[in-house]
């Protein structure tokens, strides 16, 4: 399972519309969670209208909260993710038994059949989540409280039982022309997150689109890697029964 969770406090000003590409992060089965962070104040009309916009063409959840709560509401929208996506893939594969039932029509222990196997893919699935985070110039006070954040969210995955990794980006890039820019690739070690930010140059502006089209590339380019053509010479024997990537 692959998500996209966007951390940012506030509206897009530059390039596609961050709609636009959350939708376009759906159709490719990955999920788009949003987060807006405030500390003293509000987002905004705007702002809160784009995070649940976003959020809802992403397929994904969308919350506004104080930095107090920002790691555990992470923890929660994470899960709570997880679980929608495999009760999903469950649904449609009881629909295909049951015809237009639905799960509340099986027999008692049936469903409870069903809801220990949803439970049971909610730990032992693979689970992918590109963290993108807004470091526009107003986010500043809050960079501290999103690597805190993050670093809790890494030790929740590690006590999964099924392989979780993290690769964080942030966003705008170094230059006007870097619409966001790779931190940390795939990853399970936390202490990679550590001081994360403390290398960070914020700025103004804040291309929310074009930097989850970025990572979306990202996506699809490991997708590349991981099933790469068939090259001349390359060990038949070596390649007979590979695995690669992670399903839907």
């Amino acid at each position: 399972m692959k998500q996209i969770l966007l951390i940012t406090d506030g509206c897009s000003n530059v390039g596609e519309s961050p709609v636009l590409a959350a939708a376009h992060a759906r159709q490719e089965g990955i999920t788009v969670n949003v987060v807006g962070v405030v500390d003293y104040g509000t987002i905004g009309e705007l702002g809160s209208r784009e995070i649940a916009d976003i959020a809802r063409s992403g397929g994904g959840i969308s919350r506004i909260v104080g930095t107090p709560q920002l790691a555990q509401t992470i923890q929660m929208m994470t899960r709570k993710t997880v679980v929608q996506t495999i009760q999903q893939a469950v649904n449609k594969e009881v629909q295909k038994i049951l015809g237009d039932g639905s799960l509340a029509e099986l027999p008692p222990q049936q469903r409870s059949q069903v809801v220990t196997v949803v439970d049971d893919l909610t730990e032992t699935s693979p689970l992918r989540i590109a963290l993108l985070i807004d470091a526009s110039a107003s986010m500043k006070p809050k960079l501290g409280a999103v690597e805190d954040a993050i670093r809790d969210l890494a030790l929740s995955l590690e006590a999964r039982e099924g392989s979780s990794e993290i690769a964080v980006f942030h966003f705008p890039g170094r230059s006007s022309s870097e619409d966001a820019m790779l931190d940390i690739d795939w990853t399970r070690n936390v202490s990679e997150v550590r001081s994360l930010f403390s290398r960070l140059k914020m700025r103004g502006a804040t291309p929310t689109g074009p930097a989850i089209f970025k990572v979306l590339e990202y996506y699809r380019y490991d997708k590349l890697e991981e099933h790469h053509d068939y090259l001349p010479g390359e060990d038949d024997g070596a390649r007979e029964g590979m695995i690669g990537g992670y399903v839907v």
